[in-house]
């Protein structure tokens, strides 16, 4: 691997980074504002990686944002909480650095970039216990007008299809209700005619809806700082081969559009942002349980190029923890070509499951979670259930069932809500959606075991009448009550199922992102099989094991790590490989 070397570097620079997701990009900004020579390298044609077509908030505990929002939130709260969340599981000092560097990282991008957040004033940590935060930690990013990005625009990967409407249009929360009943009041109207003659304005001079949210508009305000700091990214150029001499990794061989390769030298380290594991073609069947591997959120191109480059200088690979992977109940709307990419993947976020009258159930007709907890714990109750009823086929399986009064008040899946008879019907057309005029002859359509589903019913529905839920206190929550309606009293998540017809979606797990990944130290430095640093080798984002070992506290909690370990790695690059102030955490926590 001294090869490169040996025959002299095609060019070099001082950080070598590859994806240009939120991590990498993030990585590029700041070591080009610590005055470092950066080049970032994209496997792709397109900025975002899953970034993109994500969510988009970020969980970042401890900042200014929090205390101007009216909502403020300290890091020893969150470091509580983290405690007794992520337990024993190990990864204090790297969680640690995180909590420190996390409110500097959010002023530090808003000083100098395009990046801006806003905290939410309510958006509750997924998970309860001592230091649990209703608002304040969750960021989400602030809409943008990509028009300024001109023809780079079409460098950004557009979100996923299904969030967006006529073809091209992203929708803001605060939008939605307004275009779903746009007759319903005035300025229900005024506002969707804004939104849409706005979209209508877009598709003259580009190919999709350029008001961003969401993932979207963090990966395009990322990318726009880029171009506006003239930050090289070259694209279609994946990682070939990392070189290593002397035990340290001095830079990298990287292949070119045209078919060629160029050898790249690194003075201060090169990076890996590319995405993790989550389509790797062995490392997914030997890490992820068999029922979640059918089906991933991640691009494509997210093969594992960075996680297996490094396995190849000797990086030890973590398998997560508690789960190797993050996940999302989805459902699927098959194309009628017959093709998998042209089918609609529904991720089950918070529209649905949290609100009352939905139950979720097994083959066997009974329920197995609380249905209104975050998208992760509900998978993972997915997947313990299956594995203790012995079903761990290549792909697991549990149904939604509701009632027809909530497909009309909240919508189901893919079928937004206040829908159409006819609407409604070509859903059922497609098998997307499930009908049955009694629960008997709902089961037989979804080869549910009938006996065991009418006895779920009637034993829920005993206890929701008076708003319990005993079996998996349902509405206990923050989180459950907040996604919840408030409407429905005592309880915004519990309400009886009523009388037919009946209706269900079908959802499997899907991997939203991963946990397993590179072993990594406070600073993103790579380590081996003893635990010794890979001298000059960094990750982060995806390709760094989560420093929440398969647990998922809150909202935001890939995105928030990616960006702040990406600036921790900048700087630590740019200090010439040592902790500066900021980053000393074993000092820090000494003097504390």
């Amino acid at each position: 691997m001294g090869a490169a070397t040996q025959q002299g570097w095609d060019e070099e620079v001082d950080l070598l980074i590859f994806g240009a997701g939120a991590a990498g990009m993030t990585a590029a900004l700041v070591a080009d504002h610590e005055k470092l020579k950066v080049l970032l390298c994209e496997k792709t044609g397109m900025v975002g990686g899953i970034t993109s077509t994500s969510g988009g908030t970020t969980w970042v505990p401890g900042t200014t944002l929090s205390a101007q929002a009216g909502v403020p939130d300290s890091v020893d709260d969150a470091r509580r909480f983290l405690a007794s969340v992520v337990g024993a599981r190990g990864g204090d000092e790297a969680r640690e650095a995180f909590l420190q560097s996390g409110p500097q990282v959010i002023d530090e991008l808003a000083r100098i970039s395009d990046v801006k957040f806003v905290a939410a004033t309510a958006h509750p940590d997924y998970v309860s216990g001592p230091g649990a935060a209703f608002g304040g930690r969750a960021l989400v990013p602030a809409p943008f007008d990509a028009r300024v990005l001109g023809k780079a625009f079409a460098r950004v990967r557009p979100p996923r299809k299904e969030f967006m409407g006529l073809g091209g249009m992203m929708v803001a929360r605060a939008d939605l209700n307004a275009l779903l009943a746009p007759f319903a009041t005035f300025a229900n109207f005024r506002r969707t005619i804004a939104v849409v003659g706005r979209y209508a304005m877009d598709r003259l001079r580009h190919p999709r809806g350029t008001q961003l949210v969401m993932g979207n508009a963090l990966a395009a305000r990322l990318y726009y700082s880029l171009c506006k700091r003239d930050i090289e990214v070259r694209f279609e150029s994946p990682l070939v081969e990392l070189v290593r001499e002397d035990g340290r990794v001095t830079g990298a061989v990287v292949a070119t559009p045209s078919g060629g390769r160029r050898r790249i030298g690194a003075r201060r380290g090169v990076v890996l942002a590319t995405g993790g594991i989550t389509r790797h073609p062995t490392l997914r069947n030997q890490l992820f349980p068999a029922g979640a591997r059918g089906l991933s959120l991640a691009p494509q191109t997210h093969t594992g190029d960075g996680v297996d480059r490094a396995r190849q200088v000797g990086a030890n690979v973590e398998n997560g923890g508690d789960s190797p992977g993050l996940w999302m109940p989805c459902s699927i709307r098959r194309a009628r070509n017959g093709q998998a990419d042209a089918d609609s993947v529904w991720p089950h976020i918070i529209l649905d499951r949290a609100k009352p009258g939905l139950i979720a159930v097994n083959s066997r007709g009974e329920r197995f979670v609380n249905e209104s907890d975050s998208y992760h714990d509900f998978v993972m109750g997915m997947l313990r259930d299956a594995q203790q009823r012995g079903e761990q086929g290549p792909r697991v399986a549990a149904h939604l069932i509701v009632d027809a009064a909530f497909i009309h008040e909240y919508g189901l899946g893919l079928l937004m809500p206040g829908r159409s008879a006819a609407r409604i019907a070509a859903f059922e057309r497609s098998g997307y959606l499930v009908k049955g005029a009694t629960l008997a002859e709902l089961a037989a359509k979804l080869q549910v075991d009938a006996a065991g589903l009418a006895r779920t019913v009637d034993i829920y529905n005993r206890a929701a009448r008076e708003g319990k839920d005993p079996a998996f206190e349902r509405g206990s929550s923050p989180m459950n009550r907040f996604n919840g309606d408030a409407s429905q009293q005592p309880n915004p998540c519990v309400r009886p199922i009523g009388a037919g017809p009946y209706y269900a979606v079908t959802v499997w797990p899907a991997d939203l992102a991963c946990s397993a990944g590179l072993s990594g130290n406070a600073n993103g430095e790579v380590l081996d099989h003893a635990g010794h640093v890979i001298a000059g080798l960094f990750a982060c984002g995806n390709d760094l094991a989560s420093i929440f070992r398969g647990t998922y506290p809150g909202p935001g909690t890939t995105l928030g790590p990616a960006i702040v370990f990406g600036w921790r790695i900048a700087k630590y690059a740019a200090n010439g490989g040592k902790a500066n102030a900021t980053q000393n955490v074993r000092a820090a926590r000494a003097c504390a």
